[in-house]
């Protein structure tokens, strides 16, 4: 007699929204035979969730919409009963919505929308809540349905402008369409409510109209008419902006137009009275005539000017007479070296200065330039020091006035030295063939001057003091070399068991920056004096020679010619010796002038008989001081009856122009 269930049961299915919810059912019992009436009674569960009709719900609510109002919501449906159906509503967190939760008649509960704070527009335009459906098993089932809320715009804000006021200015002759400002103004509305309108205000006089327009779409202001401001200095213009609401809203501003004046009025001139005729004796300062000028413009463009016209009367004037000029030896090409500055007091083109350099001597030309317009003196080639020291030019600063006048500037450029010439030595001279050797005899005490190694550098100054150094020698101690004088002596007294061949190599240096240097090697040999070389030399001739006769009348020949010789010299030395003493209070009178640094001068013999080559025979003027002497010689000599000691000077080799290092105190008086 048990009652199975045959199949799975839905209530929702059979009963609905019935409540409660039943089955009938009759039992037919037989032996005996009974009929059985019964009913059983299906018990919901919360087996549905609630049900939204749609996922997304939108409204429409006027931003003028006042507080309380309510807005009914959709319901969610859910076919469980009792306690399990739809028993209440939620809504997310807003600052402006409330939700009410009503019941109906039949128990069924509904939502609405509650406005607790008015919307406004301009601050949100659009919102988004949740409503939630909740019924009221356990655990409860939900429905979620999104809102959107779009607040419809109400005309509530009036046009603003950026400015309450605008300022402009315009020239007088300013032609039509010209933009003279542009306003603007916002509306927070949107739509028509939002869309602004330009115009003039209603109180805007007629002749304002007439000279402005005013575009009412983009509010820019332009010139319509003619303006003058000798009229009108200023026009203070009132404008609107308007909204297209039911409702407009209206805004003003105002726009200061101020007139600038230009010169459009010439001067008029009012004689008040004139004296004619003026007596030619008449005084400085006599009044000839009553004039008043007036002009309608303003500022400068009325001030009165009379302008005397200008003649070129002044030549250019320079800062400087003269210019020296300093420049380094081995110069950039291309450099300016110099700016040659000139004014004129004149105007216009009287005043327009241009310079160039007047071809005097040729080479000038070719490496000096000078800008025409502003006077810069350029160097178009490398100077060299060695080469030429100085020089002198010529630079004509001419105006452009007619007739031009010109002003006409020296400039001496001199090159400064630079130490870029080693030392040179001239004896012994380095790219001979020829070896010579110097002679000392045993026995030679210490301090004795065996030869001298004589240098010249090209540089100046302190670039051409050289320094003599022993570097290497077959003995050391033997040898000593003047620093300055580059005498080589001995150092101790020489020995018989001497090494009869020494070599010595001696270094120079000037001290010039960065030092420069050279050497010179010295052959010394230690052996019996000359004549006993010669006497074996004349022992060892052989005793017959087939050529010997020859030798004799060659012998002969070269001793006659020599005696011709002396004697012409001789005649020629006395002839000379009679022209200088007739000469020599010339030569006393023109003694300074012929040499740079004043004081006494030295005669040295540079080659000491017998320690030179022959042909090599030189002599050189010093000072007292030759360390800190320069080339005594500035100028080639003329010719004047000077005697032996000016053609020496004449006839030497430019090299021993320049100093040669030595110490005042080994140079020998000389003898008038």
């Amino acid at each position: 007699g048990a009652l199975l269930v045959s199949e799975r049961i839905d209530r929702e299915e059979l009963c609905g929204a019935l409540s409660p919810c039943s089955l009938s059912f009759e039992i037919v019992v037989e032996n005996p035979l009974e009929l059985y009436s019964g009913a059983v009674e299906i018990q919901d569960i919360n087996d549905n969730d609630p049900v939204f009709p749609s996922s997304q719900a939108r409204l429409e609510i006027s931003e003028s919409v006042a507080a309380g109002a309510r807005f009914p919501l959709e319901s969610a449906q859910d076919p469980d009963v009792g306690v399990n159906s739809l028993q209440t509503y939620q809504l997310s967190a807003n600052p402006h919505f409330a939700l009410d939760v009503q019941t109906r008649v039949d128990g069924s509960k509904y939502a609405e929308l509650v406005l607790e704070k008015e919307l406004d527009r301009e601050e949100q335009r659009e919102l988004h809540l949740v409503l939630t459906a909740l019924d009221g098993g356990s655990p409860p089932r939900s429905a979620h349905v999104q809102i959107h809320i779009d607040v419809v715009d109400a005309n509530d804000n009036a046009p603003v402008f950026n400015q309450s006021a605008y300022k402009a200015s315009v020239r007088e002759n300013t032609p039509s369409g010209t933009l003279v400002a542009r306003i603007s103004a916002y509306d927070l509305d949107d739509g028509p409510n939002g869309d602004i309108v330009y115009s003039f205000s209603s109180h805007t006089p007629a002749k304002v109209r007439e000279l402005f327009v005013l575009d009412s779409a983009t509010g820019e202001l332009r010139v319509k008419g003619q303006l003058d401001y000798e009229e009108t200095k200023l026009y203070e213009i009132y404008l609107q902006a308007k909204d297209k609401g039911a409702v407009p809203g209206m805004a003003h501003c105002k726009v200061l137009v101020e007139v600038v004046d230009v010169n459009d009025n010439a001067p008029e001139v009012t004689v008040t009275s004139v004296y004619s005729p003026v007596p030619e004796d008449a005084a400085p300062g006599t009044v000839v005539a009553l004039l008043s000028v007036t002009d309608l413009d303003s500022h400068d463009n009325g001030l009165i000017l009379v302008q005397v016209s200008d003649v070129n009367d002044n030549a250019p004037k320079s800062s400087q007479d003269s210019y020296d000029v300093y420049v380094l030896e081995n110069n950039v090409p291309g450099i300016p070296i110099l700016n040659v500055s000139a004014t004129d007091p004149d105007l216009g083109r009287n005043a327009h200065l241009s310079y160039t350099l007047l071809q005097g001597d040729p080479t000038v030309g070719h490496i000096f330039s000078i800008n025409r317009e502003n006077g810069t003196l350029y160097l178009l080639s490398s100077l060299d020091h060695e080469y030429q020291v100085e020089f002198s030019m010529m630079v004509q600063v001419q105006d452009s006035g007619s007739p031009p006048l010109a002003t006409n500037v020296s400039v001496s450029v001199f090159v400064t030295d630079l130490n870029d010439n080693a030392p040179t030595v001239l004896y012994p001279h380095p790219n001979t063939t020829a070896t010579y050797t110097d002679v000392v005899a045993p026995g030679t005490p210490a301090g004795h001057m065996i030869t001298k190694v004589v240098a010249v550098d090209v540089d100046a100054g302190y670039n051409a003091w050289i320094s003599y150094t022993l570097l290497q020698a077959t003995d050391p101690s033997l040898f000593s070399v003047g620093l300055h004088s580059g005498e080589i002596f001995t150092a101790r007294q020489l020995r018989e068991d001497e090494a009869p061949q020494h070599t010595l190599v001696i270094l120079l240096k000037d001290h010039g920056e960065p030092t420069l240097s050279a050497s010179a090697t010295v052959s010394i040999s230690v052996a019996e004096m000359v004549k006993e070389v010669f006497t074996d030399l004349t022992d060892m001739a052989p005793a017959n020679d087939p050529r010997r006769h020859v030798t004799f009348y060659l012998i002969l020949a070269v001793i006659l010619v020599s005696a011709a010789f002396f004697i012409t010299m001789l005649s020629v030395g006395i002839f000379k010796c009679y022209k200088w003493r007739q000469s020599k209070e010339l030569f006393n009178s023109s003694r300074s002038t012929l040499y740079r640094t004043p004081g006494p001068f030295h005669h040295i013999d540079a080659v000491r008989g017998g320690f030179m080559p022959p042909n090599f025979y030189h002599q050189v003027y010093l000072t007292t001081d030759s360390r800190q002497s320069d080339l005594l010689c500035k100028k080639p000599f003329t010719s004047s009856p000077l005697g032996s000691r000016q053609s020496t000077m004449r006839n030497g080799e430019p090299g021993l122009y320049h100093q040669i290092v030595g110490t005042a105190s080994r140079l020998p008086t000389p003898a008038e």
